[in-house]
């Protein structure tokens, strides 16, 4: 099983930016997809992003079209730069890894320990 850390999060202004990481364990193999989600308070668990790691294909949700970036910072590690931030996206967000391309947590076997973002008004 892997292992996923993540690194970055915290508190941040509105409109300001944050970069999250998630570094693995071991190697992310081409075909595994690495996805980005968050739960914010009262609220269950829901889609940011995704990367199908091999090929770079990636998927947003609607809410961060535009503003979050999804992307390889290495062979081991995907980033989530988030620009543009606002209060609404204040929620614990968690990195992930499967091999569906798929906005289901359920789907994914392996998550972090997840990182609090905080988007002050």
């Amino acid at each position: 099983q892997v292992q996923l850390v993540h690194t970055g999060g915290g508190l941040v202004q509105a409109e300001g930016s944050l970069t999250l990481s998630c570094s693995a364990s071991g190697r992310i193999f081409s075909s595994a997809v690495m996805a980005w989600f968050r739960q914010p308070p009262g609220k269950e668990r829901e889609f940011v992003a995704l990367i199908r790691w091999g090929v770079g294909r990636t998927l947003y949700a609607d809410s961060v079209k535009g503003r979050f970036t999804i992307s390889k910072f290495n062979v081991t590690t995907a980033a989530l730069q988030m620009n543009s931030l606002k209060p609404e996206d204040t929620a614990v967000y968690y990195c992930a890894r499967g091999v569906d391309f798929t906005t289901i947590p359920s789907d994914y076997r392996d998550w972090g320990q997840g990182t609090q973002v905080t988007v002050s008004s």
